[in-house]
Formats: structure tokens, sequence, C-alpha cells
């Protein structure tokens, strides 16, 4: 049988959404981490519990929400909570057991910033800014972070920290008393990183099919280290990639039809 064609954002959300356990209490992010935990929730991990930042848990919506805001996070949840519940109470209070963010950029140290492009004061590019990006980072018993990989994302210093990974490494994150491990993995476009057990540096671990890591190296913004035993990501099966384009088609004629 011929090999089934995929994109580099397909193999991506896959390898994203594999990371997910079944069961697990997932407090997602608009985009990337959305299409994933969703993906996940159509495959293999049904009984996860998707919270939202709006106060929805055990979200189910039928296609992907263009915000935290729409109507069908809310329609479909368990339960609707106050903004103000759904951290102190559900966040932290040690009741996450996974963070799902995305970035614009991001360091050696899975540290992200998701408010501006340049000087803080007069920046080239004003992002959406930091949410409850800064205490899902803190607080969930695990993150996982997904972006594209380029020289632009994975940058040498920040411009702006808006959400701690493991600060400078080492055992800084712990000097800071964050009851959370922090980040377990990056996916991107082109591979996986782990952090080092010991520097938390992240350290490239796996690439996906037909990547070179010479490719993920030149798209970094530092030194990247390559793990010893560098392995190649599983590609998506066919379910994989039907369950998602399936979702991606009814998010986009939902969209369209002004729902």
């Amino acid at each position: 049988m011929p090999e089934t064609k995929y994109t580099a954002d397909e193999m991506m959300t896959v390898a994203s959404a594999r990371m997910i356990h079944n069961g697990a209490v997932l407090f997602v992010g608009i985009g990337l981490p959305s299409a994933a935990a969703n993906l996940a929730r159509l495959t293999h991990a049904p009984d996860t519990v998707l919270i939202y930042e709006s106060g929805t848990i055990g979200a189910k919506p039928p296609v992907l929400p263009l915000s935290i805001g729409d109507g069908e996070l809310s329609e479909t949840a368990d339960a609707v909570v106050s903004i103000p519940e759904i951290f102190a109470y559900y966040l932290q209070g040690g009741r996450v057991d996974l963070g799902f963010l995305g970035a614009a950029q991001i360091d050696r140290f899975a540290n992200i910033n998701t408010t501006v492009i340049g000087d803080y004061h007069r920046p080239s590019t004003r992002l959406p800014g930091a949410g409850g990006a800064p205490e899902i980072a803190a607080s969930s018993k695990e993150v996982l972070i997904t972006l594209r990989h380029n020289k632009r994302a994975f940058v040498k210093k920040l411009d702006f920290v808006t959400s701690g990974g493991h600060m400078e490494g080492g055992n800084s994150r712990g000097q800071l008393r964050f009851p959370g491990k922090g980040p377990t993995a990056v996916i991107t476009d082109l591979g996986i990183l782990t952090p080092d057990p010991d520097t938390k540096e992240l350290t490239l671990t796996s690439v996906h099919p037909g990547i070179a890591p010479e490719k993920v190296v030149e798209n970094t913004g530092w030194p990247l280290k390559l793990a010893a035993n560098l392995a190649t990501t599983e590609p998506p099966s066919d379910n994989e990639l039907a369950v998602l384009r399936d979702l991606h088609a009814r998010t986009e004629r939902a969209h369209a039809n002004g729902a």
C-alpha cells in the first residue's frame, strides 16, 4: 500500500496528541494545543477532561473553538464555573495533570513569550498576551508546548518572558517553588525536544520522518544538543489523519456558516 501523505502541521498535531494520556485533566490553550487535545479525545483518550480558561470543564466541542468564549465549549461541557474558581480551585489546587500551551518564542529552557516581539515599549509586533498561560505553566503537574520550528521562534534570548518553563535551568524552577514539574516536551513541525534531566536544557530527542537532525539545528537560535539515541517519530496513522482532517473540515464549514 502507498504511504499516506501528510503535512508538517498534521505530523506536529498527531505527535502532540499522542502525549495526552487517557483520563488526564488537561488545561488547554486555543490553536494548535486545542487541535491536538481534541484529536486525542476523539482517538485514544476519550476520557480526557478538557478544561478551557473560560471555566468550562469536560468540554467536548464538535468543532475547534476560535476563542475560549466560543459557545460550543460551554454547551458541551460537564460543568461551567467562574474564571477565579477554575484557576484558584482547580489549577492552583493541583487538580490539573497537564497544561498544553502554544508560544511565539521559546528559549533553551522552555520559557515562552506570547507578549511582544521587540522592545516592550515599542514592539515590532504585539502578541495576544499572557492570559492564563503563566499560571498554567507554573501550576500544572506537567506542561506540553507546541509551535512551529524556526529561528524566529527558537531564540537565544526571549524578547519578553511571559511564562516560566525551567527558568535559568538546573534547579532554578524549584528555587522559585513553582508547584508543577514544568515543560516535559516541546513538539514542533520538525521533531520533539525534551529537557535534560539535570540541566533542563531542551534536547532534540526525536525527529519527524524525513527530517534531518541538521535541519532542526539550523532552525534553532542556540547550539541545540542532540540525544545520543535520536529517535524517529512514528508517522501518523490513517485513522489519526482521518479524524484530524474531519475535525478541521467540520470546523471550516461551521465557521464559514458563521456558527
